[in-house]
C-alpha cells in the first residue's frame, strides 16, 4: 500500500471516528436535557396539583421540540388548558429554568368556542373562536384594547392564520374573578387570549418577544398532526 493511499485511509478512519464520537455524545447530550426536562415536569406537577400531566406533557414536548430549534431563550412556557372550564384560572406562565409557575390566571376563550366549556376551535377569520395549537410569542404595542401582544401561531391548519386574524393577547374588562364571582364564567373575546386588566401586563412582559405558548385541548387531530407536539427521537 502506497504511503498517500494509507494516509487516505487512516483519515478516512478518524473522520468516521470522530463523526461516531459526536453522535454518541449528542445522543447522549440530548437524553440528558429530556430527563432534566421530566425531573423538571414532576417538580411543577407537585407544586401546583390542579394541572393537568397532559396537558403539561403536551406543552413541554412543544417547549422542547422548539429549544433545539434555538427558540426562547428566555426558557418561559405559556401553556392555556382550554380542557379546563372559563371559570378556573386556567393560564400558566411557567418558568423553566427554575421550574416554577409565575403566574396563573383567568384567560378568556372566543366566542365562537363556547361559554364556559370549550367546544369548537377554529384558525378561521370571522368565527370568533380561539385556535389551538403551539404559538410564539411576538412584540407589544398599545392597541384597540391598549397594551397588547402579538401572537405567530405555527399549527398549519389549526393556528398558523393566528397574526392576520389579530389573535392577540390582551386586557378586558370581562376577564378576572369579579366577572367569574357574578356571572360564573369568564366572559368571551372574539378569538383572543384575552387576560384581566391587573394581570395582563404582567403576563405580557414575562412571555414577550419569542417565548411557547400553548393552547391546549386533548384533540386527536391536532396532538397527531402539529410537528411540535411529538416526542423527541
Amino acid at each position: 500500500m502506497s504511503k498517500t493511499k494509507k494516509t487516505v485511509l487512516l483519515s478516512l478512519a478518524a473522520i468516521t471516528l470522530a463523526g461516531t464520537t459526536f453522535s454518541v455524545f449528542a445522543s447522549n447530550t440530548q437524553a440528558t436535557d429530556q430527563s432534566a426536562l421530566q425531573a423538571k415536569e414532576q417538580q411543577i406537577l407537585r407544586a401546583n396539583p390542579s394541572m393537568d400531566p397532559k396537558a403539561l406533557d403536551t406543552a413541554i414536548r412543544a417547549y422542547s421540540n422548539l429549544r433545539v430549534q434555538g427558540k426562547d431563550p428566555q426558557q418561559m412556557l405559556t401553556l392555556i388548558d382550554y380542557n379546563d372550564p372559563s371559570f378556573k384560572k386556567r393560564l400558566w406562565v411557567i418558568d423553566m429554568k427554575n421550574a416554577k409557575v409565575e403566574y396563573n390566571t383567568y384567560v378568556a376563550q372566543g366566542k365562537g368556542t363556547g361559554l364556559i366549556y370549550a367546544k369548537h376551535f377554529s384558525d378561521k377569520a370571522g368565527t370568533d373562536a380561539s385556535s389551538l395549537g403551539v404559538y410564539l410569542t411576538g412584540n407589544t404595542y398599545e392597541g384597540e384594547h391598549g397594551y397588547s401582544m402579538r401572537l405567530h401561531g405555527l399549527d398549519k391548519g389549526f393556528n398558523d392564520n393566528a397574526y392576520k386574524r389579530a389573535v392577540v393577547m390582551h386586557s378586558a374588562w370581562y376577564v378576572g374573578q369579579k366577572f367569574v364571582k357574578a356571572h360564573g364564567y369568564t366572559g368571551r373575546s372574539w378569538g383572543c387570549t384575552a387576560l384581566s386588566q391587573r394581570m395582563e401586563p404582567k403576563v405580557v412582559k414575562a412571555i414577550e418577544d419569542g417565548t411557547v405558548l400553548v393552547g391546549y385541548y386533548p384533540d386527536k387531530h391536532w396532538l397527531d398532526s402539529s410537528k411540535y407536539t411529538q416526542k423527541m427521537a
